[in-house]
């Protein structure tokens, strides 16, 4: 059976997700193709290429949002950005939880878009229902259409639960962000393309330390990701940051059958998806290993 693992040494968000699958022989080009069935491509600008994390070479991945995008740039992680686009330029990041910062740039490799970053002074929004028939009118098959719908569910359930609504209530100001569309979905695709069969996950490690959000200052995990992992291993680490976001943990809450070591296999490929923040002592990327499993 083919089995893929996510080894979350450094927690997981989209973006680590869709990189580290790139990293591992998925076709980024592909999968850009499939997301054009959303319909919503001039909206954004893709962006991927090899970084270098505490000595790991690996992938970094991004959505850039366009003028043409109403949405504010709402990342669904919290990892800073050093895009891989062979230019240098330091700009401002939108947090999704409503705080930004700013960074630079490692040195690296990278296949780049032509592309424009617009900021945008107010947040743009989708609702869970629009989310579901933007993903039901795609045609998608029927791996990717499930993957993703279960993904968003599980993320719009956490947060209904948070904020006291139902889901059809929930507004995915920040869920519905076009780049957490695209991670999400786009994880979906490049998992269906490589023809995994199976999922595997480490217990997922979350940081620590505080977090700015919307409704002011929030321990880490954050109250979304926390209600995500219910039921799920948590692993202890004292690095002071957040390492696992929404997304990435509803990624792998949702499609990994069982938590914990590595399971015996043939390893086939490695991957490894940069996250942004670099630590001093710790590489801060996630590891796919895929391969053969009885």
């Amino acid at each position: 059976m083919r089995t893929l693992y996510f080894d979350c040494f450094s927690g997981i968000s989209g973006d680590m997700v869709i990189g580290a699958l790139i990293d591992a022989g998925a076709d980024p080009v592909q999968m850009e193709e499939e997301l054009k069935k959303l319909n919503m491509d001039e909206e954004y600008n893709l962006s991927w290429g090899k970084v270098v994390k505490n000595g790991i070479t690996s992938t970094k991945f991004d959505v850039i949002l366009t003028s043409k995008s109403d949405q504010t740039h709402e990342h669904s992680h919290s990892h800073e950005l050093e895009h891989s686009h062979g230019h240098s330029h330091s700009h401002e990041h939108e947090h999704r939880h409503g705080y930004s910062h700013s960074h630079g740039h490692e040195h690296s490799l990278g296949h780049e878009h032509n592309h424009s970053h617009v900021p945008h002074s107010h947040p743009g929004s989708r609702t869970y229902k629009q989310i579901v028939e933007a993903i039901n009118e795609a045609n998608f098959n029927e791996s990717v259409a499930n993957m993703s719908l279960a993904i968003f569910k599980k993320i719009g359930e956490a947060e209904g639960h948070i904020h006291g609504l139902p889901l059809e209530k929930v507004h995915f100001h920040e869920v519905g962000a076009v780049d957490s569309i695209i991670d999400i979905i786009g994880a979906a695709i490049l998992i269906d393309q490589l023809g995994i069969e199976s999922v595997q996950s480490s217990a997922i490690p979350t940081g620590s330390g505080h977090i700015h959000i919307d409704h002011g200052i929030y321990p880490v995990p954050a109250p979304a990701t926390l209600e995500i992992l219910k039921g799920v291993p948590i692993a202890s680490n004292d690095i002071r940051s957040e390492l696992a976001t929404p997304t990435g943990a509803a990624i792998a809450v949702v499609l990994a059958g069982n938590f914990g070591s590595l399971p015996p296999m043939t390893v086939e490929s490695i991957g490894y998806g940069a996250g942004t923040k670099t630590f001093e002592n710790h590489p801060n990327v996630l590891r796919v290993i895929i391969g053969g499993t009885q």
